[in-house]
């Protein structure tokens, strides 16, 4: 009898070994305010004035990054309108909207690399944004921090159509 229960817990260890690797390939995740946020849908895109903007979303939450262009360098934030951050949540009993821009907010974006044969762009970031509602003095800020962008893809000129992860 102890030779089926030996035999029976060794497979059953054997069979309930599986590998699910899973990996993000590409990706778009940050800490919020210390919560782990990853975007469910992510895509890049040049503007119409050739600055690079790059946005993740997860169900009503959207961030979207900014920046001057796609040369890989550290574009601060916080010191003008071209390279800046903002995050918005549209759901209804939770709506905000928080932003970096010209003296308002900090944080930094660095494009660590831009694939221009595969349309790709990869980087980090953190900011921290002031929220666009100045009366609401409970939640004036919102922080971003570890925050990871790999491989977005960045769609063609006028074809804007996000990546589902």
């Amino acid at each position: 009898m102890k030779k089926y229960f030996y035999f029976l817990l060794i497979l059953s260890v054997f069979t309930s070994c599986e590998e699910d690797v899973k990996f993000n390939n590409p990706a778009f995740q940050t800490l919020k305010d210390n919560d782990f946020w990853r975007a469910r849908s992510y895509k890049a895109y040049f503007a119409e004035n050739g600055t690079v903007i790059i946005e993740g979303t997860l169900g009503y939450e959207k961030v979207i990054l900014q920046t001057e262009s796609s040369v890989e360098q550290v574009y601060t934030l916080g010191m003008n309108e071209v390279s800046k951050a903002s995050y918005a949540n549209t759901l209804t009993n939770e709506a905000a909207s928080f932003s970096t821009g010209t003296e308002r907010g900090s944080g930094q974006i660095v494009i660590t690399d831009y694939d221009s044969e595969n349309n790709t762009i990869s980087g980090t970031f953190k900011f921290t944004a002031l929220n666009e509602d100045e009366s609401d003095v409970e939640n004036s800020k919102i922080n971003f921090t570890e925050g990871v962008f790999y491989k977005v893809p960045i769609a063609p000129e006028g074809k804007f159509v996000p990546v589902s992860n």
